[in-house]
C-alpha cells in the first residue's frame, strides 16, 4: 500500500514534468511563431521591394512615352520650319521683336515654338521628364532659342508687368546650362527672313 508521502512526491513529481513539458511546447511554439513572423516579414518585404520596382518601370515607361511624344514634334518637319523662321528674324531692338509679336502673320509661328519649349519646361520643373535627356536631345535648341530671345522676353516682362512670361523656357536653359557647363553656347547661322511671314508659307 502506497502512503501519503509517496503519493505526494509522485504528484509533485508529475506537475513538475507537466510543467517542463508545457515549458518545452511554449518556447517551440515561439520559436514557430517568431519563424512565422520572420518569414511573414521577409515576404512583406520582398512585396513593398517588387511594388516598388514596379511603380518604378511604370514612372520610367510613362517617361519615355511622355518623352517620345515630345521627341516626335521635335523631328517633324514642320518643327523645324517654325525654328528657322523664328530663329532667321533680325530684330535690331525690342520695339522690332515687340512688333513681330503683335504681327498676326508671324505671332502664331512664334507662340507655337514657345509654347513648345514652356511646355518641356514644366514637365522637366515636375519630375516628369528628365533633365539629362531632354539636355541631350534638345540643349543646343533650345539654348540657341533662348539666347537670340532672352533679352527681349525679359524686357516684355517689365513693359507688360507679365513676369511669369517665358519662365519655364528659361527654367529649362538654366538646367541644361548646369549639366553642360557655363561654355556651352551653340553657334548656328540662320538666313534673315522678311519682316512679314505667310504662315501658310512655312
Amino acid at each position: 500500500m502506497v502512503d501519503a508521502q509517496t503519493i505526494g512526491v509522485l504528484v509533485t513529481a508529475a506537475s513538475v514534468t507537466v510543467a517542463a513539458i508545457y515549458y518545452v511546447m511554449n518556447i517551440r511554439i515561439s520559436q514557430r511563431n517568431q519563424e512565422l513572423m520572420l518569414k511573414s516579414q521577409e515576404t512583406s518585404a520582398k512585396t513593398q521591394e517588387l511594388a516598388l520596382k514596379s511603380q518604378q518601370q511604370a514612372a520610367e515607361t510613362r517617361q519615355a512615352q511622355l518623352f517620345m511624344q515630345v521627341f516626335n514634334r521635335y523631328h517633324e518637319e514642320e518643327f523645324w520650319r517654325i525654328y528657322n523662321t523664328v530663329q532667321s528674324r533680325d530684330w535690331k531692338n525690342y520695339e522690332d521683336w515687340d512688333r513681330d509679336r503683335s504681327d498676326p502673320n508671324f505671332a502664331p509661328i512664334r507662340l507655337s515654338l514657345g509654347c513648345y519649349f514652356e511646355g518641356i519646361g514644366v514637365l522637366v520643373s515636375r519630375g516628369l521628364l528628365s533633365t539629362e535627356l531632354v539636355a541631350d536631345i534638345l540643349g543646343g535648341t533650345l539654348v540657341s532659342y533662348w539666347n537670340k530671345q532672352c533679352e527681349y522676353i525679359k524686357g516684355f516682362r517689365v513693359r507688360a508687368e507679365y513676369p511669369q512670361y517665358g519662365e519655364y523656357s528659361e527654367y529649362l536653359y538654366n538646367e541644361i546650362m548646369r549639366i553642360r557647363g557655363s561654355g556651352f553656347s551653340p553657334k548656328i547661322e540662320y538666313g534673315s527672313t522678311s519682316s512679314k511671314v505667310d504662315a501658310k508659307g512655312l
